[in-house]
């Protein structure tokens, strides 16, 4: 679960919220948008800053939040950084529904204080891996104003049971997830269960299969999940362009089209 570590700015619990702590990075450029993104169980919000700070916008703040140290069941009550507890890996067991809505309630926090800072909802976009992924969906049918989009990888939609009437906001809000056929951790059918089910009240759901991908991400995955959002029109320059480049260049121009487009996808 761990993730490579970015040097940014830790900010301490905040007084309402139970997070650990949270990795923030400024928008280098007139700061217009933002980007919450929720780490997998067991990592912190350094795990994934890195990685998005290569590919966000100028214009983009990054918040990556750390979950508090808790006992895990489906771990033999190890403590660790989870949002929520976890209790099996079946879609049929019981699920922490406490636990799930009080971290939804903190990432609402989250949210609210960038809208306090004169960011508009829908200039904010909320994503995650794993159990953070899970929290992110959750987290955005709970919110009652529109977000910009929801990225969600390897992950599900937690207390489905409770959809979709406990669905308050973001129906109609861009909604990609994304999940490995080899994900040896949260099974693939979970995500593709997950998007049908959201597929009947959130028609602006999409998933995407990665042939081989197992319950890891990557810098590469990122690019590729970026890709895939982007215009046909985009895709097809990237594919000529892509040929025409020298290896060594690759990881260059990656990086410039991926902010390209990135932005265009959620903050346009």
């Amino acid at each position: 679960f761990g993730r490579n570590r970015c040097m940014g700015s830790f900010h301490s619990r905040e007084k309402k919220s139970s997070m650990a702590g949270k990795v923030v990075i400024e928008a280098s450029a007139k700061h217009t948008a933002t980007l919450i993104f929720l780490h997998g169980l067991g990592d912190t919000g350094h795990g994934w800053a890195s990685t998005l700070a290569e590919i966000r916008p100028a214009y983009v703040k990054l918040i990556c939040p750390t979950a508090p140290v808790m006992p895990v069941t489906l771990n033999a009550g190890f403590r660790m950084p989870s949002w929520f507890d976890l209790r099996s890996l079946s879609l049929t067991e019981p699920e922490d529904e406490a636990g799930i809505k009080s971290a939804a309630k903190n990432v609402h926090l989250l949210i609210e204080e960038e809208e306090k800072a004169g960011i508009p909802s829908n200039r904010i976009v909320l994503g995650g891996f794993s159990q953070g992924g899970a929290l992110a969906l959750y987290s955005a049918f709970e919110y009652k104003k529109q977000l910009g989009g929801v990225v969600a990888l390897s992950c599900w939609l937690p207390l489905r049971q409770l959809f979709p009437i406990a669905a308050l906001g973001n129906k109609e809000t861009r909604i990609l997830q994304c999940h490995g056929d080899s994900d040896p951790v949260v099974p693939l059918h979970w995500g593709q269960e997950s998007y049908k089910m959201m597929k009947t009240f959130a028609p602006n759901s999409n998933f995407k299969t990665y042939m081989g991908l197992s319950h890891s991400s990557s810098t590469e995955v990122i690019f590729k999940v970026i890709l895939y959002c982007g215009l046909k029109e985009i895709k097809l320059i990237w594919s000529i362009y892509c040929d025409q480049i020298p290896k060594k260049n690759f990881r260059v121009i990656t990086l410039h089209f991926s902010k390209c487009i990135f932005g265009k996808i959620f903050f346009l």
